[in-house]
């Protein structure tokens, strides 16, 4: 992996090359993108401003502690190992994957539990525990998950929808299914104890979705999680990103770190290649963008006039929830907190009214729901002996709402509330073990990751922003270009993210074909 341009790579490659391929972000998309083209036979050349890989999935160092700074989880593991495949290479041969179970636990302030667990029987129990009469209605949402399952992520999910026509095609599916209801409507409908819709409708959130709005073809995630388990990555998410860096390193493409992509190059609307902040270009018969969407229409082709992808239209789209996210670390507390795992979700005291306030209302609650990571339970590597390793996120309005948080003044005061909602209902005594703490607001966001508007998760998946109606992963705004990640088609989400790759490399013509023009 090099940290810097090889001067040689400004040059234009010469005729007798195989044609290049550049792709900007090292994210997990556009790492997985990568693989396919080399796989395929392209010149693949990856920019990421970054000084390490994976994106949102990489890591940080503090004090011997590393903080996995945002996915925690892998589902449906079957397509890393399709995209393993796809590279003549053994997944499970360089990625140690560990089942979690429970894969999380959640919590309610009257002091109720329920654990998710891939066990049928257990879960029943679980649902039986809290609401008896429930469990009829939860085995029916399951079976809705399922159906759910086929048609949006192994037929939707795994194929382009940037033709209109595709869309009118399955509309009817989409109205058998009653993709607009929404997750929590859906849920509400199957199972009355709230506790219980709470937990069956929350995983919208882990993509940046509001519950109460996103579609119930979103309803899937409890399939997912069902069918093929919940699991941690020995070393996180960022030892992924590493071994692809390895198996595009090993095809002869490069992954060059602290290096900005400022603009893609057209010349009569195809793409060229890039020109970087230094000013240093690039050119390339293929530009694949792992940039967010948004910064990739209103930032990277400013200087070119765009069709559909306009700055009106980008201003008027929903976007995700921002993520305030506490990264801790703890010294002498292996046995002390024993009932806390791998993963823990605490509700605040609302659920409806607290999701207005973050997607609607852009408003700061007092009040605050946690998702707890605590990665040391499973993986020892990840802090000192003796001691944890944990992040905490808290769900928060992103940047564009009216009057937005001025987290430079506010998130120093938000850490305490947080740390006093841990100490008061999962983790007593923390302020006595504390070795390490670095705070990420929506700020961090837009200025790390270049989210508009510091989301975390780029467009929100509504209804009218999925399928053909997101960004798509062959851009209408110039020829040979192409977008991936959580912004585009399928959407975020690892399995998402890694599934954009998966479609763009049925898009993306041949080398030869390429080469040609």
């Amino acid at each position: 992996m090099l940290t810097r341009l090889d001067p040689g790579l400004k040059q234009k490659a010469s005729e007798a090359m195989p044609p290049r391929a550049v792709v900007i972000g090292a994210g997990l998309g556009g790492l997985a993108s990568a693989m396919r083209l080399g796989a395929r036979g392209y010149q693949v050349i990856v920019l990421d401003r970054l000084d390490g890989p994976g994106g949102r999935g990489s890591a940080i160092w503090e004090n011997g502690h590393r903080f996995d700074l945002g996915p925690t989880i892998v589902t449906v593991p079957q397509i890393f190992r399709g995209l393993w495949a796809a590279c003549g290479r053994d997944f499970d041969a360089e990625v140690d994957l560990r089942p979690l179970d429970p894969f999380y636990e959640i919590r309610w302030p009257d002091g109720s539990r329920f654990a998710a667990r891939k066990d049928s029987d257990a879960m029943r129990a679980e649902v039986a525990r809290l609401s008896p009469m429930d469990v009829a209605g939860y085995d029916t949402f399951l079976k809705d998950s399922e159906r759910r399952y086929w048609f949006g992520f192994e037929d939707l999910g795994r194929r382009s929808m940037h033709r209109f026509p595709d869309l009118l095609k399955v509309l009817p599916k989409f109205a058998w299914l009653r993709a607009d209801r929404s997750v929590y409507g859906h849920a509400a409908r199957r199972v009355k104890d709230e506790r219980l819709r709470m937990a069956l409708s929350f995983h919208p959130l882990f993509i940046g979705g509001d519950p109460f709005n996103v579609t119930s073809m979103y309803t899937l995630v409890s399939h997912l999680e069902k069918e093929f388990g919940v699991h941690y990555a020995m070393g996180g998410v960022d030892a992924i990103a590493r071994a692809m860096v390895k198996a595009i390193e090993d095809q002869g493409g490069q992954v060059i770190q602290n290096a900005e992509v400022d603009e893609i190059l057209l010349d009569k609307g195809r793409a060229r290649g890039v020109r970087l902040t230094t000013g240093e270009i690039l050119t390339a018969k293929v530009v694949v963008s792992n940039a967010d969407a948004g910064h990739t229409y209103d930032r990277l082709l400013r200087n070119d006039r765009r069709k559909r992808w306009t700055p009106q239209k980008l201003k008027r789209s929903r976007w995700s929830m921002g993520l305030f996210v506490w990264y801790f670390g703890t010294r002498n507390t292996k046995d002390l907190w024993p009932e806390v795992g791998h993963h823990t979700i605490l509700n605040g005291p609302r659920y409806k009214g607290l999701v207005r306030d973050i997607f609607i209302n852009g408003h700061l609650s007092d009040d605050m729901s946690l998702y707890v990571h605590r990665p040391s339970v499973t993986d020892p590597s990840v802090a000192p002996e003796g001691g944890d390793t944990f992040y905490a996120l808290s769900p928060v309005p992103h940047l564009g709402h009216d009057d937005p948080v001025d987290w430079t003044e506010a998130a120093e005061g938000y850490r305490q509330k947080v740390q006093k909602v841990l100490e008061d209902q999962l983790l007593p005594g923390l302020g006595d073990h504390l070795t390490a703490s670095t705070v990420f607001t929506p700020e961090t966001f837009r200025d790390r990751y270049l989210s508009p508007h510091g989301s975390g998760f780029s467009i929100e998946p509504r209804i009218l922003q999925s399928a053909w109606f997101r960004p798509h992963n062959v851009s209408e705004e110039a020829e040979g270009l192409y977008l991936v990640g959580a912004g585009t088609h399928p959407g975020a989400g690892l399995p998402g993210v890694i599934s954009s790759a998966e479609v763009l490399d049925s898009l993306v013509p041949d080398p030869e074909t390429v080469a040609e023009r």
